[in-house]
């Protein structure tokens, strides 16, 4: 069998910079473990603009298409805010998750204990987290028509539309059904069934999946505007929380704050399974390109080498070896380094961006 194939796209803002670092932790397994990847490279969002004119060239779209993962840094920036929309760096994000078809969004929400007094809420409320959110990802209200803003008799209008296909619903419940399999076996389905027929219909469906494919797999069901409640309130009932593409936007964003720092979450998007079994995936961190410290070596590289580590185990059947490089960051965690954007005590000297590489490496040597 030959070597997996992964296509990086750097981006812009700190995206070239934090992948620097996830290149370190792919030659680190590549040359210690004997776990080589096929690593090829290209440009996405306005670093592809400044190249192409397009946020995302055809050819770099193929090789999305043909590679076992694609792993992305982050997209935007002010420089490109006066462009025309359908030229914006975030739509060469969108169009990679639209023909990759990438409709399940996983997102987890997990507190390191080194980093629990982060969060602003109580350290017992957090310490220990590890859930998981499922966010359909490629309909819903984003995509729904009819869309758009239009004149009615004297005012504005704007209109977006909910709109699911049971099909849809079918597809992204499994797959969080499937997840909890491998966690903790327990799903949380959330929509708005009180007050929107889209609601009703993603709880029937969701049911209909559970008692056909998953009765082994507990499943309870709530408002999501109870859910943002009780995430807030006591987030640790939860193991997989599965949603549409608003509410899980919403709740995703809620949960990602119960950890501290943005620069701690990794993502992964996957879709349909290819032919060798894996699903089509596209792996980020959460946060964004933060061009206010590019190029200064403050950024936070750990969100990045997260999401490798989510690749590992996703893409690549490679748990091992994605619990080796969660521990490795744990343990240097432990041991007080920090980035920047972790600095919650006086007298701490941070890390750079590439000494926080060299650190995690340097603990995964410590693993073998």
């Amino acid at each position: 069998m030959g070597k997996s194939s992964l296509l990086i796209l750097p981006g812009d803002g700190i995206g070239p910079e934090v992948m620097v670092e996830v290149r370190k932790i792919i030659d680190w397994f590549g040359s210690n473990l004997g776990l080589d990847f096929d690593v090829t490279e290209d440009l996405v969002g306005g670093a592809a603009y400044d190249a192409h004119s397009t946020p995302l060239h055809d050819e770099t779209m193929a090789k999305a298409l043909n590679v076992d993962a694609v792993l992305l840094g982050a997209v935007g920036g002010p420089k490109y805010d006066n462009l025309d929309f359908n030229l914006k760096p975030e739509r060469g994000l969108l169009r990679l998750r639209k023909e990759m078809d990438l409709y399940s969004n996983l997102r987890p929400a997990q507190c390191f204990d080194a980093l629990a007094d982060f969060s602003s809420l109580k350290t017992e409320v957090v310490s220990g987290l590890d859930i998981m959110i499922v966010r359909e990802l490629t309909s819903g209200i984003y995509f729904g028509e009819p869309r758009g803003i239009v004149t009615e008799g004297k005012e504005r209008v704007g209109i977006n539309t909910q709109r699911y296909k049971e099909s849809e619903i079918e597809r992204v419940a499994r797959s969080a059904f499937e997840l909890a399999k491998r966690r903790g076996n327990k799903v949380c389905s959330m929509e708005k069934a009180n007050v929107m027929e889209s609601g009703v219909l993603w709880r029937e469906t969701v049911d209909k999946v559970h008692q056909a494919e998953y009765s082994d797999v507990e499943l309870s069901h709530m408002y999501a505007d109870a859910g943002a409640m009780q995430l807030c309130r006591w987030p640790k009932q939860f193991d997989v929380i599965v949603t549409d593409n608003l509410f899980g936007d919403i709740l995703s964003d809620t949960a990602a704050m119960l950890t501290g720092s943005l620069g701690m979450l990794p993502s992964a998007s996957l879709g349909a399974p290819m032919e060798n079994g894996r699903p089509k995936a596209l792996y980020e961190p959460v946060h964004g390109s933060a061009p206010d410290i590019a190029g200064q070596g403050k950024a936070n590289p750990i969100a990045c080498i997260l999401s490798f580590a989510m690749a590992l185990r996703y893409s690549f059947d490679e748990g091992v070896e994605a619990d080796r490089l969660e521990q490795s960051i744990e343990n240097v965690l432990s041991k007080g380094a920090r980035t920047h954007d972790l600095l919650g005590e006086e007298g701490i000297t941070p890390l750079s961006t590439s000494e926080m590489g060299d650190a995690i490496v340097e603990a995964l040597a410590e693993s073998v």
